[in-house]
């Protein structure tokens, strides 16, 4: 519990000490429970007979419900939310996070894997005195901010493997860049999903307290989230033409895989026809010594064409390009022959 001018936590509160920290007043009371699945039946039925709180909110709760939503009920507001995780880039995690809004008061419940007290330890410190001096909505508001903002660390880690894959796009491409490719579509797809889940249950709150003086903190919350959601369609951009750049290393792969391919056919093709037509049946391999007449017209017909031939592909940058000729540099030259 906390005011303007104290806050006091007690680690060790048990369900029987409720009322008396009900009956404080001039104290916002902020309740979080961790581990909801495992946490008793009779806790949640206490939390609910001393706050009245909605049944069919008590349900979602035990039921593990991971749909985010917001209702405003007769005494408060029940809110789901989703705390978002990376394992790796394959598995998101996707932890519920249960708001209990009432006048005065907060009840959070979430599992271990969300440390929701250390964010609202980080949000008392950042904006103390605000968050002090104003209703426990803002508290709550506060914790919605926290959450949002480790989605934009989702989307950090997004955008550092897309650049990593543009490259080895660029680079070395490979059928394992294509499928990470395809993973991070998926990936930008899933989150862009629980983005407009949060934005909104954020949007409904925002209509439902638009009357409340700290609504301000969750109109910002809003706009982080629309920020989200224009950031990874960003990035879904980026993915696409990332497979356009690796069709495109491909096609030159097999560009270049071609172009050598037609060096060594158009060199030793010619000589396989003159030594066809100028057959080298008259060389008597038992005596080496003696060499035909037509042997020496023959070899140079055949230096001829793979010199002639050598020439010109070095003059179209195709073989023996010095160390640090571009494609650029070709290209260039390419213009000028033409003009």
């Amino acid at each position: 519990m906390y005011n303007e001018q104290e806050i006091k936590e007690d680690s060790k509160w048990s369900s029987s000490d409720l009322s008396d920290y009900v009956k404080k007043e001039g104290y916002n009371l902020w309740i979080d429970v961790t581990s909801a699945a495992s946490t008793p039946y009779s806790e949640l039925e206490r939390l609910q007979q001393s706050f009245c709180l909605d049944e069919e909110a008590i349900k979602a709760v035990e039921n593990g419900s991971k749909k985010p939503q917001a209702r405003m009920l007769k005494e408060h507001i029940f809110t789901i939310f989703l705390n978002l995780g990376y394992r790796n880039i394959r598995d998101l995690d996707t932890n519920a996070i249960y708001f209990f809004l009432g006048r005065g008061w907060l009840i959070t419940i979430h599992g271990k894997e969300t440390d929701l007290v250390d964010m609202g330890k980080k949000a008392f410190l950042k904006k103390n005195r605000r968050i002090l001096e104003s209703s426990v909505d803002a508290l709550f508001y506060s914790l919605l901010s926290a959450i949002v903002e480790k989605y934009e660390q989702l989307l950090t880690a997004v955008e550092l493997k897309v650049l990593e894959l543009e490259k080895q796009s660029q680079y070395r491409p490979t059928k394992k860049t294509l499928q990470m490719l395809d993973l991070l579509s998926k990936q930008a797809i899933i989150l862009r999903r629980h983005f407009w889940h949060a934005r909104n249950t954020i949007n409904f709150l925002n209509y439902a307290e638009k009357d409340n003086e700290d609504v301000k903190y969750l109109k910002m919350v809003y706009d982080e989230v629309t920020q989200l959601i224009d950031m990874i369609e960003s990035y879904r951009d980026t993915i696409n033409s990332t497979r356009e750049v690796f069709a495109g290393s491909i096609s030159l792969r097999m560009s270049d895989s071609m172009r050598i391919l037609t060096v060594f056919s158009v060199v030793l093709l010619p000589l396989s026809f003159v030594t066809g037509i100028f057959s080298m049946s008259g060389f008597n391999l038992e005596n080496v010594s003696y060499i035909p007449g037509g042997f020496a017209v023959v070899a140079s017909v055949l230096v001829a064409i793979a010199a002639v031939s050598l020439f010109i592909f070095w003059k179209m940058g195709w073989i023996f390009a010095r160390e640090g000729h571009s494609v650029v540099d070709i290209l260039d030259a390419d213009e000028k022959r033409k003009s």
